[in-house]
């Protein structure tokens, strides 16, 4: 099976993310639009720029420069501390977002992330959902990301270096030749600038030109890093998307609309679907849940959500499913949504938790259920065996249902 990759990157994240927190906190201009960067002590005269507008881009500014030059280059540009607790709350707001699409996440730095979505689209297109996560981004948390979609971690990323800012890209093995092979050499990952020379100096000037040269003559000239840049070159990568082993202090789900819905017979159906997917992946980590939460968006943005404590931990579609209906009949204003999002939350281990005998019997044939549809998912997809009242959700969710009255 062709493994399906995503790379989520952050257009100029450190200063993108100091203008949505500056903004939040009622300052009148978005420094993404003037003369900006963000760097470090500047008294000292030993900051360097550690990030810059598009702007200051204009006038030359580079990133790793002392800013004793780059205000040479621009005197009216506006210098700002970064804050690394607004990074990292940055960060951690796009991992929840993407946290919602798969479970193998990998964090390969502050500012981007591998997603391996082999085994989670759930009949939907891996690029369909490369253009959701990128609007879902820019919509909730004001700063954008490049998407690269393939079905390996270097094509993915090299995709996602394509033209910035807030883009999707794809870069599949058939399109390496007209996407990748022109570009100059020293824009292939893992090569760096003391690498460059070596190889101009072969007349290797492009990633054309390496992927050409002979691999033999590449391993004895550079050893193993010949055969991986000569692999590289090729779109070779067999690296797996390694996720941090944690345990999720939460697990959601969430679908925006492509209309706006307002019959609740409709909104319930994706309530199911949403809780079928929810509880499959806390018994995925062998978690229990004591907590349903339903968030609403309508047709307005205006965002709100109910919870309600379950009868006893657990990880039963059917006794998650049910506690989410109950919230979503009281909470629920009969006005049009346009997203709908289930969530679980106070998530224990199973193996470490003792259950009542009350809940034990109750949930015994249940569980069996479920290990059951669990089993076969794992086995031969997760859209192989489904409930009756989800079947037709995906008409609901591509926007093909029938107008509500």
């Amino acid at each position: 099976m062709e493994r399906q990759i995503l790379h989520v990157d952050v257009n100029n994240a450190f200063l993108s993310w100091t203008a949505v927190n500056m903004l939040k906190n009622g300052y009148p201009i978005d420094i993404r639009t003037i003369p900006a960067i963000i760097g470090g002590d500047e008294e000292k005269r030993s900051g360097i720029v550690l990030a810059k507008s598009p702007i200051a881009k204009k006038f030359g500014i580079i990133t790793g420069e002392p800013i004793y030059f780059a205000r040479k280059k621009c005197n009216k540009l506006e210098v700002f501390q970064g804050d690394f607790e607004v990074f990292n709350k940055a960060s951690n707001n796009l991992y929840k977002i993407l946290s919602e699409y798969t479970d193998k996440i990998e964090r390969f730095s502050i500012d981007e992330c591998f997603l391996d979505m082999t085994g989670y689209l759930r009949n939907r297109k891996l690029i369909d959902i490369a253009y959701e996560i990128n609007s879902r981004v820019e919509k909730e948390l004001g700063f954008t990301v490049n998407v690269g979609v393939s079905s390996n971690k270097l094509l993915a990323k090299m995709a996602s270096d394509f033209e910035k800012p807030n883009k999707v890209h794809t870069l599949y093995e058939y399109e390496i030749e007209d996407k990748m092979w022109h570009l100059p050499v020293s824009e292939l990952f893992m090569i760096g600038r003391k690498t460059v020379p070596k190889l101009y100096n072969l007349r290797i000037k492009t990633i054309g030109d390496l992927a050409k040269t002979d691999k033999d003559f590449l391993i004895k000239r550079f050893g193993k890093f010949g055969l991986m840049i000569w692999n590289y070159a090729n779109g070779i990568d067999e690296q797996e998307v390694i996720s941090k082993k944690e345990e999720p202090k939460s697990i959601g789900n969430s679908v925006t609309l492509p209309m706006d819905v307002s019959n609740s017979e409709e909104i319930t159906k994706i309530i199911l679907a949403l809780c079928e997917q929810v509880s499959f992946r806390l018994r995925k980590h062998n978690l229990i849940a004591n907590t349903v939460n339903v968030q609403l968006r309508t047709k307005d943005f205006i965002d709100y959500s109910h919870q309600k404590q379950l009868k006893y931990a657990t990880a039963s579609t059917k006794e998650i499913l049910e506690t989410a209906k109950e919230v979503f009949r009281e909470m629920y204003k009969k006005e049009p949504i346009r997203l709908v999002g289930v969530r679980v939350d106070n998530l224990e281990s199973k193996d470490e938790v003792q259950i009542s005998f009350f809940a034990e019997k109750e949930e015994e044939k249940q569980e069996k259920l479920d290990n059951v549809l669990d089993n076969l998912k794992n086995k031969f997809g997760y859209n192989v065996i489904t409930r009756a009242g989800k079947l037709d959700v995906e008409d609901i969710v591509k926007g093909k249902e029938k107008k509500m009255k």
